[in-house]
């Protein structure tokens, strides 16, 4: 088992971020995680730096820390063709230590470039076709492609390091799982669901399998829940909400009703290490192998402290 910590790009600055990776290094943290947006989820996360060079400071500044993109879209606000550079790049600037979460993406970030936001159907078949792209690339030599989607025309990646990146794709259903399993390494999922996990090893999916889940860590658990509420209360909207609105605007208001009580009912929150060892165990008891500890509380160092003192400890034992 390994355990990261998600870098929530939406509500700290650049330097913040990499001194949390820093942290979280120090802390026992295996990886970090970053999320991979153009905006916030709220406006008053306030915060949506670029994350890819957030994760080249990281890999100067860490030494052994893991890293990851939870997840890119590759196929909209960016080409394929250009993350298959940049995560061959910083393969080779932290020495082999990146993995690269993909997903289909989200209209709050995807539709920036002005190409619009298709349906999910038509995102899952050029996600498909964006790894295909990518792997191309990864094989050396230059290439063409002409998909139904993406075109790629007479394209090298020079610098590519010996041992490739992981490739970890985002499934919240058993479609998204096959995909994962045929043009993926690894599997990334947000739900402690059975029925994705089974989709990914049918479908001969053996590679890591990345989870995340949501906690608030707080002295109290009503700051827990106060924080969370204030920063993470959109997450509760649902995925068909998540992925289709297009500005945080659109999820103040579709977030307006769902109350304090509402956030404590769906996360662990506050000081009781139980709690979050409950939350963290469905996810490995699933099968998940690599989980991803998503703190929407108020106070990331004490978070650092109470992993590395209560957290860490318990799991490992």
């Amino acid at each position: 088992m390994q355990y990261g910590y998600k870098l929530s790009a939406e509500g700290f600055g650049p330097q913040e971020l990499v001194r949390q990776a820093r942290l979280a290094e120090e802390s026992g943290f295996d990886f970090v995680e970053i999320s991979d947006h153009y905006h916030p989820w709220l406006d008053s996360q306030g915060h949506s730096p670029f994350a890819w060079t957030v994760l080249g400071a990281i890999a100067a500044t860490t030494d052994s820390l893991g890293l990851a993109t939870g997840v890119t879209c590759p196929t909209l606000r960016y080409h394929p063709a250009i993350i298959a550079q940049a995560a061959a790049t910083l393969s080779l600037v932290s020495d082999g230590r990146f993995t690269l979460g993909v997903g289909s993406g989200e209209r709050l970030n995807e539709h920036v470039v002005g190409s619009g936001f298709p349906a999910v159907a038509e995102r899952q078949a050029m996600l498909h076709e964006a790894l295909e792209i990518i792997r191309l690339l990864w094989s050396g030599g230059y290439h063409s492609y002409r998909g139904r989607y993406l075109r790629l025309e007479d394209a090298r990646v020079f610098d590519l390091p010996e041992e490739l990146p992981v490739i970890a794709v985002a499934a919240g259903g058993p479609d998204a799982a096959r995909l994962a399993a045929e043009l993926g390494d690894g599997l990334f999922g947000n739900e402690a669901k059975p029925s994705i996990l089974k989709a990914y090893r049918t479908a001969g999916g053996d590679g890591p399998r990345y989870g995340e889940v949501g906690l608030a860590w707080a002295p109290d658990e009503e700051s827990a829940v106060r924080a969370a509420h204030e920063s993470s209360r959109w997450s509760l909207t649902g995925w068909k909400v998540m992925s289709e609105l297009p500005n945080p605007a659109n999820f103040e208001a579709a977030s307006a009703l769902i109350r304090e009580e509402d956030v404590a009912a769906k996360l662990p929150c506050g000081p009781d290490a139980a709690k979050h060892l409950e939350a963290i165990g469905e996810y490995e008891r699933v099968g998940y192998d690599h989980v991803v500890l998503a703190n929407s509380g108020p106070d990331v160092d004490g978070f650092m402290d109470f992993f590395a003192r209560e957290l860490k400890p318990a799991l490992s034992g």
